[in-house]
């Protein structure tokens, strides 16, 4: 039986913010902006703090309550095939950006998005240390909320232009020269470089044009972002115009090369050698 809850995104969106704000805060416990938060590796090499458990823990308790018969997908538990065939289900990431975490980087986020027949359509993003709050549940309905003055203000994406564009990528290592070649397309004014999933904040809030992404990343990293940027006007797609997907059990839930932006137009082919 499906939850009268998902008929009613508005109000599911309000229960979604709450628990993120909730999982956020635990983290900060464990946050050093001095760069000495404690980490193990996983068996992907990857790591995972204190925080990212706790965080985890959290959301899955509260996502259990408000709708119980709603799978989820998380990076920090195991995935089942039968999310294949889910009409609904949860894409959670319960700290986004771990290495900056560790690092003492505060551009970390709590992410929560969810799925129905594949696409993304309410997304929650949290940063705590930054103290904003980003949600979105369909055309017309993101919202960004700042702590340290309580204003709550609906988004829209900057409209768009090919001069004096400012992007948004990863502050990983590793695709500056395909980036480069990107980007020669455009005359960029300004080039940002940040952290997990504030780069779709960016986007939708119009503080910047376009953030591309090189680099294959899950679909937890994405989803919530996804929606968000979709309810501020915008477009999440693949090197070939089409919008990403969630679900994708057999191919380990990872997301190909993307790019957000205000529309198809202003995307920049990805196809080359």
């Amino acid at each position: 039986m499906t939850s009268k809850i998902l008929q009613h995104l508005p109000a599911l969106c309000n229960q979604i913010k709450r628990l993120a704000v909730e999982a956020g805060e635990a983290t900060l416990e464990f946050y050093d902006e001095s760069g000495a938060a404690e980490y193990t590796d996983k068996l992907d090499g990857s790591p995972v703090t204190l925080a990212d458990h706790a965080a985890h823990k959290i959301i899955m308790e509260g996502l259990a309550q408000i709708t119980p018969e709603v799978p989820v997908i998380s990076e920090e538990s195991e995935a089942h095939p039968e999310i294949m065939n889910a009409e609904y289900f949860w894409c959670v990431d319960p700290l986004d950006g771990t290495r900056g975490f560790i690092q003492g980087n505060p551009d970390y986020t709590v992410n929560i998005a969810l799925i129905k027949n594949n696409e993304p359509v309410l997304g929650v993003i949290y940063a705590p240390v930054l103290g904003e709050l980003y949600s979105g549940h369909g055309e017309g309905t993101a919202i960004r909320y700042l702590e340290d003055t309580r204003v709550e203000k609906q988004m829209f994406m900057r409209p768009p232009r090919r001069e004096g564009m400012n992007i948004v990528i990863s502050n990983f290592k590793g695709q500056t020269p395909k980036q480069d070649q990107l980007l020669e397309q455009f005359k960029v004014a300004k080039v940002m470089k940040r952290a997990s999933s504030i780069k779709f904040c960016l986007v939708a809030s119009g503080k910047a044009d376009f953030y591309l992404c090189m680099k294959e990343i899950s679909e937890w990293d994405t989803a919530a972002g996804d929606a968000i940027v979709r309810s501020a006007g915008g477009v999440v797609v693949d090197m070939n115009g089409v919008p990403l997907q969630y679900g994708k059990f057999e191919k380990a839930f990872r997301q190909p090369f993307f790019q957000a932006t205000s529309g198809l137009e202003f995307t920049v082919d990805l196809n080359f050698g």
